[in-house]
């Protein structure tokens, strides 16, 4: 598939965001673990808090991103703030112990805010320049260039990491400064991205109008789309955290052995994500949805079976065959059932939900560590993302098929 314009611009943006992402993200929790000493509910709270601070942005951020006449200025905008707030957790380890871990806590927070409307107002930008016939191949290609980025990323990040004693601050903080470098050519390659004629005043006064509004449920897909996602988000979230405190507390494993499970991760995933878009092409999204998300809900289960490294390395290799199909086809399910005609607004809506979604569930996720233990919670989250992933299958059978039965 050849690109050109604005897709060209967007493969570049995506693979610059991936590597300022991945040469970070993944050793947050090692970093805040090793380095500055963090508590089980310290990592809960760097998993959840940013859902709520993005839910209170999502309020104003919908109705600013509806007034303005450029939603690529906009991103722009919101990602170079997020992207310069990130790169502050440079200085929290020279506030010591115990100040830095919730100064961590806070910042990761706080940066979600700008964070959310970078993410509100790039899906919505994107829906507008990208058409539908060609958002299922763009989009299957473009993340498999970003995962290929975020496997070379991952795997350099890790070696330079094993370098240094895993207590010590000095190489985090040239990752962030590196980080840094890349998240500024992310933002160069957005503002690249042409946009068309602005929109007609009465397009932009009907979108004010709906802002945020009960009213959009009334769209028969949108609605069912919603209630799957966000019970499957819901139960996929429980156990973010858990992973995590599991490879290092329990499995020990050091800088080299976490890129090693993101590298096999995306491995699977640049292997697998072309399958997946041709197979919602045959098959319909929605029932490929489902396939995909009971492949993820096997994860929790099978990771606690054994702490051995390289069953861990080989576990999340099988995760990534079905991660990389849940994040496109998700994608697709949002834009397809959102119409273009007030497109924000539904996702907003979604995005709003989504975030409260994200605060509680890796909360509980901690509770049910505390109370059960790992091996009772994961085995409870397998069920419960199983039980989740079949309401897909529901929107394909039943809801899907009745409303285009009321179209014809």
């Amino acid at each position: 598939m050849k690109f050109h314009g604005n897709e060209k611009w967007s493969i570049y943006n995506g693979l610059a965001s991936t590597a300022a992402a991945n040469m970070v993200n993944g050793y947050i929790p090692l970093f805040a673990i090793s380095v500055l000493g963090a508590t089980n509910q310290q990592i809960g709270l760097i998993v959840s808090l940013p859902s709520i601070i993005g839910m209170l942005a999502l309020i104003p951020g919908a109705i600013w991103l509806n007034k303005v006449q450029s939603k690529k200025n906009f991103a722009v905008i919101s990602t170079f703030v997020a992207r310069l707030l990130f790169s502050l957790i440079l200085f929290v380890p020279f506030l010591g112990s115990p100040y830095a871990a919730w100064a961590l806590v806070i910042l990761i927070a706080l940066l979600n805010f700008p964070g959310a409307l970078s993410g509100l107002s790039w899906q919505s930008m994107i829906g507008d320049l990208v058409p539908e016939k060609r958002r299922g191949e763009f989009f299957s290609s473009r993340n498999r260039y970003n995962t290929i980025a975020a496997m070379a990323v991952t795997f350099g990040t890790g070696v330079f990491l094993q370098q240094f004693d895993k207590g010590h601050a000095f190489p985090y903080q040239v990752l962030f400064i590196a980080a840094f470098l890349f998240a500024a050519a992310e933002v160069y390659f957005l503002i690249k991205h042409k946009e068309p004629e602005k929109r007609k005043n009465e397009e932009i006064v009907e979108e004010k109008r709906k802002k945020f509004s009960l009213h959009l449920f009334k769209h028969k897909p949108f609605l069912a789309f919603v209630v799957s996602a966000l019970l499957f988000n819901f139960t996929a979230q429980m156990a973010w955290s858990l992973f995590s405190i599991y490879q290092i507390k329990e499995a020990n494993a050091t800088a080299l052995w976490l890129s090693l499970f993101s590298v096999t991760n995306q491995l699977a995933q640049i292997i697998s994500i072309k399958w997946w878009a041709n197979a919602a092409d045959r098959r319909g999204n929605s029932f490929v949805l489902f396939i995909a998300a009971a492949g993820m809900a096997t994860a929790p289960a099978l990771t606690i079976l054994s702490a051995n490294l390289v069953y861990l390395t080989l576990i999340n290799l099988w995760i990534g065959l079905f991660v990389s199909g849940t994040n496109l086809l998700l994608f697709n399910q949002l834009l397809k059932a959102s119409p273009e005609k007030g497109r924000t607004n539904y996702i907003a809506n979604y995005n709003f939900l989504l975030s409260i979604v994200g605060f509680i569930a890796p909360q509980l996720g901690v509770m049910l560590l505390n109370g059960l233990g790992m091996a009772a919670a994961m085995n409870l989250i397998s069920l419960f993302r199983m039980a989740a992933a079949f309401s897909f299958l529901f929107v394909a059978l039943k809801l899907e098929r009745r409303v285009m039965a009321e179209t014809i």
